[in-house]
């Protein structure tokens, strides 16, 4: 059995920068959208030809479907500069950079709740009850909405992320068509960065780095804290987030994230088009970028008309700075709160972003090997959004982006640079129920009543 590493990882959400990026990265890569009316890849593969760049896939065909499946966008490698009539004359409608995107991490000390390992049945999960009953979870009011709403959710959110670790016993029954498009093969699982080392192999590797975690049990804690791994656990501790709020939804890992915080563009473009596919119904996005990226823009656009609803954190620059693709006028843009309800220092700010915000700070979640860390950033706000949308689509399973935005926008006021104000579950459920009066309950789960948890009816 893997030794079981409890670290409080102080983790941020991904933002674009000019730190510096890992030589294995191809930082001469394009996306490239072929003219309408054109066979996009005799289009494609006639200019690279011509021009002696690569074709390294479609991004919006299936994974792995090859060039029997009409496509008209592609990514590239090698495309040297051309003039707008050069292009044109290629039959390329446009081209934009395949941008990486790194993670930022900051150094915190871990909460109380991390010492509560009791261990508790959530819905048909193994949990640790400092998860269930720790701050935030009162403060959004998952109890109240759980038991005298009846709402648990349905349906399937996306997370585009850096993939979660697929045997972790809370997650691994929710898990379903995952795909890594870091190494284009399906799962999404996040220990797959990790190769074939055992527990044992690591732990005498790599060393507890004081400066960035708080160890909790020093006897048999370790982290990983070389530059490869720096995001690692990311994308499982927002997938333990989005399962606190909506039990019974489903999560799609969808990997486009790399350990150590860095993902393609093209990647996150795939991520979205193959959310579509599958049948997800939510898309988080715990990463940002100050640069919009019109495919993604138009992916996003894409994924709103199919039904999808698209959540993204705003950054935790502590600014009004836009950021993309939370500022897109059909994705809910989240910033983080404190426990007290007052903005957090780190979280980005601005009406014109935020539409509403989550709390943030010591936020206990899932983390691999079985675990369980805190994290903070406007990353782990994001998913107690996405698990409101899942809670909505539990009792509408067409609810549309502006309806779930709609009825999400139903919260507790704090300041007008914090959009709508603080999540509020019930009063989102309530707002849900004014638009579907007739959507039947979920059955009232044994921890309403079970296990020493208070989490009784709402007054």
């Amino acid at each position: 059995m893997r030794t079981r590493w409890l670290v409080c990882a102080a983790l941020a959400l991904f933002f674009a920068a000019s730190a510096p990026l890992a030589a294995a990265y191809d930082l001469n890569r394009s996306i490239v959208r072929i003219q309408s009316g054109l066979v996009g890849w005799n289009t494609i593969n006639a200019a690279c030809a011509l021009l002696g760049c690569q074709v390294l896939g479609a991004l919006d065909t299936p994974p792995l479907s090859g060039p029997a499946v009409p496509s008209s966008l592609f990514v590239v490698s090698g495309l040297p500069p051309l003039s707008p009539l050069s292009l044109s004359l290629l039959g390329i409608a446009s081209v934009e950079v395949d941008l990486l995107v790194p993670v930022k991490q900051a150094a915190l000390t871990a909460p109380d709740g991390l010492l509560s390992r009791t261990p508790m049945s959530y819905y048909g999960t193994a949990s640790w009850e400092g998860y269930l009953s720790q701050p935030a979870s009162g403060i959004v009011r998952i109890p109240d909405t759980h038991c005298a709403l009846q709402t648990t959710g349905d349906g399937i959110v996306a997370v585009i992320d850096s993939g979660i670790d697929s045997g972790h016993p809370t997650l691994q029954p929710l898990l379903t068509d995952g795909w890594d498009f870091t190494r284009d093969v399906e799962g999404g699982d996040e220990m797959a960065d990790l190769g074939q080392a055992s527990a044992a192999e690591l732990e005498a590797v790599y060393q507890v780095n004081q400066a960035s975690v708080a160890v909790l049990d020093q006897a048999s804690v370790a982290v990983l804290d070389d530059p490869d791994h720096a995001a690692f656990g990311h994308g499982t501790m927002v997938a333990g987030i989005v399962h606190l709020v909506a039990p019974t939804a489903k999560i799609m890992p969808l990997k486009a994230f790399h350990a150590d915080g860095q993902g393609y563009t093209s990647d996150i473009i795939r991520a979205i088009y193959y959310a579509m596919w599958k049948g997800a119904k939510v898309l988080n996005m715990s990463f940002s970028s100050p640069t919009s990226s019109p495919e993604i823009t138009r992916a996003v656009y894409y994924a709103t008309s199919w039904g999808l609803i698209s959540v993204a954190s705003v950054g935790n620059d502590g600014s009004a700075s836009l950021v993309y693709p939370a500022a897109l006028d059909n994705v809910m843009g989240v910033a983080s709160t404190s426990n007290l309800d007052t903005r957090s220092v780190f979280s980005n700010y601005g009406a014109a972003q935020v539409w509403v915000a989550a709390p943030g700070e010591a936020v206990i979640t899932t983390y691999p090997w079985g675990s369980y860390a805190a994290g903070w950033g406007t990353s782990f706000s994001t998913p107690f959004v996405s698990g409101a949308a899942a809670l909505l689509v539990g009792m509408q399973s067409t609810a549309s982006y502006w309806e779930a935005s709609w009825a999400i926008s139903h919260a507790v006021p704090v300041s007008s640079e914090l959009g709508y104000g603080r999540l509020d579950l019930y009063q989102v459920v309530l707002a849900g129920r004014s638009l579907w009066p007739d959507a039947p309950p979920s059955p009232v789960p044994e921890t309403c009543s079970s296990q020493g948890i208070d989490w009784s009816a709402a007054p």
